[in-house]
């Protein structure tokens, strides 16, 4: 599977930035994707979740309102739209597949994802 996020930037706290994971090599509505995120000095960390079907979510607590991520299986891309972004938001974002989880499951350690995308930088100035 190959993975290529896009959309990263600049934006000012309290705006908002859409990114997008296109996929490609493998039949993509049988995976989990999910979105991480990496701060200088900091672990990668999980952001969003989403299964296979698109019918269950899971966000990580910090951005829990404020970011939504869905997914579109008939053009193999998933999408974190991004909104009262903070200072605290900035990060490298990778986009990642899991091929492995059930039916209702989203992993949130990054050693359960087999492919992930290159990263796009996203910064939020205040």
């Amino acid at each position: 599977v190959q993975l290529q996020a896009s959309g990263g930037g600049l934006v000012q706290a309290g705006g908002s930035l859409r990114l997008s994971c296109a996929a490609s090599g493998r039949t993509f509505s049988t995976l989990t994707m999910a979105w991480f995120r990496q701060a200088p000095g900091m672990e990668r960390e999980f952001v969003a979740g989403i299964t296979w079907s698109g019918s269950m979510t899971y966000y990580a607590d910090s951005v829990k309102g404020r970011f939504t991520i869905s997914r579109d299986n008939a053009k193999n891309t998933v999408s974190l739209e991004m909104n009262k972004m903070n200072d605290e938001d900035t990060a490298v974002y990778y986009c990642a597949a899991d091929p492995d989880a059930g039916l209702a499951v989203i992993m949130r350690t990054p050693r359960s994802y087999d492919y992930w995308g290159q990263g796009t930088l996203v910064t939020v100035s205040s």
